[in-house]
């Protein structure tokens, strides 16, 4: 054996005790089956990004232009819309209520700055500023008026079961959508009506009050289509668009052509004719029919599936919500985004009007990306056990620590009982020694009488 002596380890100092490791708790499936709808359908929406766009870029100026170029803005955009999804998803409830009039201020103020210097392209005022910083207010709009909501409708929950409690939100509704409408922008409006209503169900509010608001608006969207002819010719050319197949129901009918000539399988990826100049904006709002005739429809099936599993965990996540606002925010945003799919597959296969909605995650669209991966890392953040009073709950107060110290006895308590124990100390142990006296009178009777 060595002469020299083992080390022993160190006994643990007395009265100091080993601190147990934390063990983080297992992510809720909900949580997982979110991530991972949403990470495919962002890798889909990059293949066919660049699938749709690469052979216009290359028979456009000679084939000069970056075939590539679609899908470089799109990597580089996910990479920061992913990064703030990362960010909400760990501390962003709290800090997004917080920052909500913030929010709801800056799109409003946005909204009325596009009017005035905004970009316009194909006919349409939506977006501010020019070439690689290019913004589209309303998609900041949509996710604002969703969090005003959640945060308004928490806070006094009695204002959902009356029009007059809900007032204050619907004008400010109404005021986003009047700018969104100047634009014009009507696929954005919608979207924006249905998801309200959404998080008013979600809310408690009444289908009564539900049914009056719904004749309200579809009485102003009757109005504003006899307005303006055209929108009353693309509400209307979804009907029969072999009917003005070169005019209003040019897109409607290419789309469909799409549709129907990838049958179960598809063409191949890469393989479409239609998005070579017949489908105009292939890469945005109808890359739907490019999936269709390059996937087939296990394609759309796959698409419809994803989404699909995104709504089952975002509504089983607003179901299993700790607190009435991440409840209401969860339930408003999920039906964000399963509002906005819905209107793109519907338009694209000729059961809907076409109104320029995106595919979410999958359309290119630098501002829609970003707002809807913000809004996924919010739900993230409820599924994972995050609620907005996470902060200021787990902050020891002083009447906490007092009573932590004192094994949980407040201090008024503490008085009571420095008063008891000078009493019975003065009277001779008080009525606890009357008792002892009674006890041992009673024992002495007991043995005498034995």
């Amino acid at each position: 054996m060595s002469a020299k002596k083992a080390r022993r380890p160190k006994a643990p100092a007395r009265g100091k005790r080993a601190k147990p490791k934390k063990r983080s708790r297992p992510l809720p499936p909900e949580y997982n089956i979110l991530l991972t709808a949403t990470l495919c359908l962002l890798a889909l929406g990059a293949v066919m990004v660049f699938s749709a766009s690469s052979t216009t870029r290359i028979l456009q100026n000679g084939g000069l232009s970056d075939s590539a170029f679609y899908l470089k803005r799109t990597l580089l955009f996910g990479a920061v819309g992913l990064t703030i999804m990362w960010f909400a998803s760990r501390h962003g409830l709290r800090v997004i209520r917080e920052l909500t009039p913030l929010l709801l201020g800056a799109s409003i103020f946005l909204l009325m700055a596009v009017l005035v210097a905004g970009t316009e392209v194909n006919g349409a005022t939506r977006w501010l500023g020019g070439g690689f910083l290019q913004i589209q207010p309303s998609e900041l709009t949509k996710v604002a008026l969703i969090l005003y909501g959640a945060d308004l409708l928490a806070r006094k929950p009695k204002r959902a079961r009356s029009l007059e409690g809900m007032m204050p939100f619907l004008l400010v509704v109404g005021a986003s959508c009047l700018l969104i409408m100047l634009q014009p922008d009507m696929g954005t409006t919608m979207v924006i009506c249905f998801s309200v209503a959404a998080t008013l169900v979600a809310a408690g509010a009444r289908p009564v009050d539900l049914g009056k608001i719904a004749l309200v608006i579809g009485g102003l969207a009757l109005l504003m289509a006899v307005v303006e002819p055209y929108r009353m010719a693309r509400l209307t050319s979804f009907l029969n668009p072999a009917a003005d197949a070169s005019g209003t129901g040019f897109q409607a009918a290419q789309a469909k052509i799409a549709l129907g000539s990838g049958g179960i399988f598809g063409d191949g990826l890469g393989n479409g004719v239609q998005k070579a100049f017949y489908l105009p904006e292939a890469h945005t709002d109808m890359i739907t029919a490019v999936i269709g005739e390059e996937l087939g429809f296990v394609g759309i099936a796959g698409v419809v599936g994803l989404f699909a599993m995104f709504g089952y965990a975002g509504l089983k996540t607003a179901q299993k919500a700790k607190d009435s606002y991440a409840k209401i925010l969860v339930a408003g945003l999920t039906s964000l985004v399963l509002v906005q799919a819905t209107i793109n597959l519907f338009a694209v296969m000729g059961m809907a009007p076409l109104t320029g909605v995106p595919l979410p995650f999958v359309s290119y669209g630098n501002s829609s990306l970003m707002a809807t991966l913000l809004a996924v890392g919010l739900i993230l953040n409820v599924a994972r056990g995050g609620t907005a009073k996470a902060a200021r709950a787990s902050t020891p107060t002083r009447a906490g620590k007092l009573r932590a110290i004192d094994g949980g006895r407040s201090p008024a308590r503490q008085g009571r009982n420095r008063a008891d124990g000078a009493r019975k100390a003065k009277g001779g142990g008080g009525g606890g020694g009357n008792r002892g006296a009674r006890r041992a009178r009673h024992g002495g009777r007991r043995r005498a009488s034995g």
